[in-house]
């Protein structure tokens, strides 16, 4: 069984992975229920401390509660004793495994223990949560068909090629931070021709914020994305504690102007460190974890064409469900 912790807390990813050796999730609480030290248990079996997991492994300290002999059972102690931040649909036991959506007061967190059989039969879903190491593989083959199944927002001007750029931005700027911002899609651009299109195209009002920054540090004779891609590591905002985004003018030579002198005159807040981000761009793949202060880790970019996503499939689809939404197997 696979256990995944969603917490900025954690990581370049921004996510825990772990393999747990019990077959599901009601093997795994039954194997800790009665233990001495709860938190001490849970934080030697995960490796981190999941926000609010011992609450439940306390309560069947504190009052004697019987350890559950089936899923229903299971379900109900949830219920009435696991601690989350939210209503009871944030408490998913089905017969895949446990999915949890909560918050510490600061950001949204959520966890997953996924029965191996789910893995195994839906990595359309859950390859990008299950995967454990920085850079995701940037192997490319020749161009084939992709289709998305969940929604992008469409970056309005077309370009002239059969493929299409996904950009996928795992940023946050307040509580409110999974799933908090829809992929875009750029119809008819290739990855290597993203810098000119977005350099030469009229930012939408549809543009997420990042995609403006995006444009912005582009330099006006620049057709690659690495530099700009350094550029926007070095943007002083990206952080709970931070004001991402000024004014930037519509004009490209001038918003570029004006995107460089903030960055020359910016000041990090929470000892953010732009030297501790990876980037790596690739063809096909461009992926940057931006270090965003102390207090709340890393944040996640990617950008990524049709002849990457054709060759990863289950990567591609599975990264734009990890956008859209906290719980992947939500339909």
């Amino acid at each position: 069984m696979y256990f995944v912790y969603r917490s900025h807390y954690e990581g370049p990813l921004s996510k825990l992975v772990r393999r747990l050796p019990d077959e599901t999730a009601l093997a795994w609480f039954r194997r800790g229920w009665g233990c001495e030290d709860p938190r001490r248990w849970v934080e030697d079996e995960l490796g981190v401390d999941v926000y609010g997991l011992n609450s439940i492994f306390q309560k069947a300290r504190d009052l004697n509660l019987p350890r559950p002999e089936s899923d229903e059972q299971l379900r109900i102690l949830l219920h009435e004793h696991l601690y989350v931040e939210g209503g009871s649909d944030y408490i998913r036991l089905g017969e895949h495994g446990l999915r949890v959506r909560t918050d510490d007061d600061e950001v949204e967190l959520a966890y997953f223990f996924l029965h191996d059989d789910i893995v195994r039969t839906a990595p359309d879903r859950l390859a990008y949560l299950v995967h454990e190491d920085w850079p995701l593989p940037d192997r490319a083959g020749p161009p084939r068909p992709f289709t998305p199944d969940v929604s992008t927002t469409l970056s309005g001007l077309s370009g002239d090629d059969d493929a299409t750029t996904y950009g996928v931005f795992l940023t946050f700027y307040d509580g409110e931070s999974l799933a908090c911002s829809q992929p875009t899609a750029f119809p008819g651009v290739a990855l290597p021709a993203l810098a000119r299109h977005l350099r030469t195209a009229d930012a939408g009002e549809e543009w997420a914020p990042e995609l403006r920054v995006l444009r912005a540090l582009i330099a006006p004779d620049e057709d690659t994305l690495g530099p700009t891609l350094d550029r926007c590591n070095r943007w002083p905002g990206f952080n709970l504690n931070a004001g991402p985004w000024a004014d930037l003018p519509d004009e490209h030579v001038a918003a570029h102007r004006r995107a460089v002198e903030i960055i020359e005159a910016g000041e990090y807040t929470d000892h953010r460190r732009p030297q501790d981000s990876l980037l790596q761009v690739g063809d096909h793949l461009a992926q940057l974890a931006m270090h965003c202060g102390d207090s709340f880790g890393y944040q996640q970019w990617y950008l990524f064409d049709t002849t990457w996503a054709a060759t990863q499939p289950d990567l591609a689809r599975s990264l734009l469900r990890y956008a859209n939404h906290w719980d992947p197997l939500d339909e």
